[in-house]
């Protein structure tokens, strides 16, 4: 008669003091942590309880292994162990650190023969590496040469002055007052396209021709009120001081004739006529704020533009300039039927802060 012993191995206990169940506790019920890491925080905390690998796995729905995995894996290293998962064995790297450097440092001090910037296609056949890794290493050192984007800093010697005068009337505005601010959106092309384009349908987008007829232009002068959202406007076919006049009697005739109203304006030349200031003169009520040159960005209304173009005029197909203005006017009456101001959130010590990093990375240049 033979006898075989069967030899059990035991799991590793775990004993936790206050503080360390107290931090597994706060990762199995967080509820910012990682499935991941809640799961390997409620296996210790069993285990610390005298669970077994297999009782642990029952009640989690894992196998004996994994529970056996992280439960060792704790006893060794503590918390740091099953934080982090352990390195995996895979493909060593193709590209060493000496390579990845020079396609970084090409990047940033060159650029190819008669070109402006790097594409994947140039880079990869100067660095002698696939277009996929130039992609790779760009995007692991947040580099994007394909990109540009435009920036204007504004030489204005009264530029604080202006912006913490424009800001003021956004973030806290006069009371018993009314704040419009105005602009023209100059030389708006009414354009019809050369063939009737596809409607939308399942499974196509909607088409149009790349190519189009000019049939005139129109400007629009606009104001929006800064409170509440809605716009009042005014067509012209130019945008001299006589046409800003006549948007000024305009805008008189359509606010409350007991109220203060402050006009924000740029600094175009009409805007600061000598017959519009005359005429400031005899309407004293009439406050004109000019925002800084080059910082047309202040200006609310430019927001109110870009919708307007977004929405109704860049798709748009229009036979003559009174079906433009049409589109245009219709698309107003629609937002003022149910209007919804921009709200501003920047303040001017945020704003000059933002100036003044930008400045101080200019000069080192």
């Amino acid at each position: 008669m033979s006898l075989v012993f069967v030899f059990m191995r035991r799991a590793v206990t775990i004993t936790l003091n206050e503080s360390e169940r107290g931090c597994l506790e706060r990762l199995k019920r967080g509820r910012r942590v990682p499935v991941r890491l809640a799961e390997r925080a409620a296996i210790v905390l069993m285990a610390a309880d005298g669970l077994e690998n297999q009782e642990i796995a029952a009640q989690l729905g894992i196998t004996r292994q994994k529970a056996g995995r992280w439960r060792d894996r704790y006893a060794e290293h503590g918390l740091p162990g099953i934080e982090k998962d352990a390195p995996r064995p895979g493909r060593h790297r193709r590209i060493n650190d000496k390579q990845r450097a020079a396609v970084v440092r090409k990047t940033l001090r060159e650029t190819p023969p008669g070109q402006t910037h790097w594409s994947r296609t140039t880079m990869a056949a100067a660095a002698g590496l696939s277009p996929s890794t130039i992609g790779r290493i760009w995007r692991e050192h947040g580099l994007k040469p394909h990109l540009v984007k435009t920036f204007k800093l504004s030489n204005d010697p009264k530029f604080v002055e202006k912006l913490e005068d424009i800001v003021g009337l956004y973030i806290s505005p006069p009371e018993h007052a009314i704040v419009l601010s105005c602009d023209e959106k100059s030389q708006i092309q009414a354009l019809d396209r050369t063939q009737p384009g596809l409607p939308l349908k399942r499974g196509r987008c909607g088409t149009m021709t790349h190519d189009y007829k000019r049939n005139g232009t129109t400007s629009l002068f606009a104001a929006m009120n800064v409170l509440d959202g809605t716009v009042i406007s005014q067509y012209h076919s130019r945008h001299r001081h006589q046409e800003w006049l006549k948007f000024l009697k305009t805008i008189k005739s359509e606010v409350p004739g007991d109220k203060e109203v402050h006009l924000i304006c740029d600094n175009y030349a009409t805007h600061k006529h000598p017959k519009v200031q005359a005429w400031q003169k005899r309407n004293p009520r009439f406050h004109f704020h000019f925002t800084p040159t080059g910082a047309s960005w202040l200006n609310m209304v430019e927001r109110f533009f870009r919708d307007l173009t977004d929405k109704a005029l860049k798709r748009g197909s229009f036979c003559n300039v009174n079906d433009l203005v049409g589109a245009i006017q219709e698309y107003i009456n629609e937002h003022n039927q149910c209007p919804k101001p921009f709200i501003w959130t920047a303040s001017a010590t945020d704003i000059l802060a933002k100036v003044k990093r930008a400045r101080a990375r200019l000069n080192k240049l």
